[in-house]
C-alpha cells in the first residue's frame, strides 16, 4: 500500500499543479536537478523546468511541502567557459588599489606595506 503524501503528490500529467510532479524516488532518469546538471558540467539552457519534485519536510514547526524543479538532461547545454579576462581578473575588492598585489587590510583601505609607506 503506498503511502498518502506520495499519492498526493504524483501528478504526471501536471493537471493538478500546471507542471509534471513525481514523487522522489519515482522520478524518470532523463530529468536531473541543477545541482544534478551542474555535477554533469551542464547548465538547464534555454528550457524552463520541464517538471517538478514534491515532498513534505520534517523541520521542526508545521509540515511545509518543498520543491525541486527537474530539467531534461536530452535539452541541457554544457556549461560555459570563462573568458581569458574573466579568469586572470583578481577577486574584486580583495587587492590593494595602490600596488595592485596584497590584500587589503579592510579597516585601512589598502595592503600593509602602502599603508606603512603613507605613513611615513
Amino acid at each position: 500500500m503506498a503511502r498518502r503524501t506520495r499519492t498526493r503528490l504524483w501528478d504526471p500529467s501536471g493537471r493538478r499543479f500546471g507542471i509534471p510532479t513525481h514523487p522522489r524516488k519515482k522520478v524518470p532518469p532523463h530529468l536531473r536537478t541543477l545541482r544534478q546538471l551542474a555535477a554533469e558540467g551542464l547548465r538547464p539552457g534555454d528550457q524552463g523546468p520541464q517538471a517538478q519534485v514534491l515532498w513534505c519536510s520534517r523541520v521542526p514547526g508545521p509540515p511545509r511541502v518543498r520543491a525541486a524543479y527537474l530539467y531534461d538532461v536530452r535539452l541541457a547545454m554544457p556549461k560555459r567557459t570563462p573568458g581569458r579576462r574573466t579568469r586572470t581578473a583578481a577577486p574584486k575588492g580583495r587587492t590593494c588599489p595602490e600596488c595592485l598585489t596584497q590584500p587589503i587590510d579592510h579597516r585601512l583601505g589598502v595592503c600593509p606595506d602602502c599603508a606603512e609607506e603613507a605613513a611615513a
